[in-house]
């Protein structure tokens, strides 16, 4: 029983002292890679909006947009005119003619209401779509660039997202990915 017990504790102090062993090895691997870990950074927004055909696509959107107001706009005008002959002759109607034309006017208003909101959302749904293929060919472009360089990362700069880069181990890509799109 003791040999057993004597034994035991031999191994488990074989094992130990080969577990500190490989924990030391390990923890020096990463502080030499990161030494040499280069990582790039750049501006999404910035970028995206230096690219050629950005301004077209705003532009169409913009385009689109004043369709949408203008159509926003003659529905309201249109609300303001029946409300106007609603006030006008509100003494000469009849309760029930009253009462009709005031759900004439719930309803109307109701929706230019709702296609207000649908417009909104149609319009964020076509910015999205005409954004898409500029937005994939970007991170293509960031891809390649981490590629070319050897960079083990690229970071996104906006929305204070990192706050502090030290330049000695980092590299703005700005320019790079800029290229690369067009």
């Amino acid at each position: 029983m003791k040999k057993t017990i004597f034994a035991a504790l031999m191994l488990l102090a074989a094992l130990t002292t080969g577990a500190q062993d490989a924990t030391t090895q390990t923890q020096n691997v990463p502080s030499e890679r990161a030494a040499t870990l280069r990582f790039g950074y750049f501006s999404y927004q910035d970028v995206l909006q230096s690219a050629p055909d950005y301004a077209t696509i705003q532009q169409n959107i913009e385009t689109l947009r004043g369709k949408y107001q203008a159509e926003m706009k003659r529905a309201t005008d249109e609300f303001n005119l029946k409300y106007e002959a609603f006030l006008d002759g509100l003494k000469d109607f009849a309760p029930a003619i009253r009462m009709k034309r005031q759900a004439e006017l719930q309803e109307l208003m109701e929706k230019n209401m709702a296609f207000k909101q649908e417009a909104a959302r149609l319009l964020q749904k076509a910015e999205t779509e005409a954004l898409a293929p500029l937005k994939a060919r970007l991170n293509q472009a960031v891809a390649k660039v981490g590629e070319q360089k050897g960079l083990a990362f690229i970071l996104n700069t906006d929305n204070n997202a990192a706050p502090y880069l030290n330049p000695a181990l980092g590299e703005n890509v700005s320019a790079a990915i800029s290229a690369e799109l067009k």
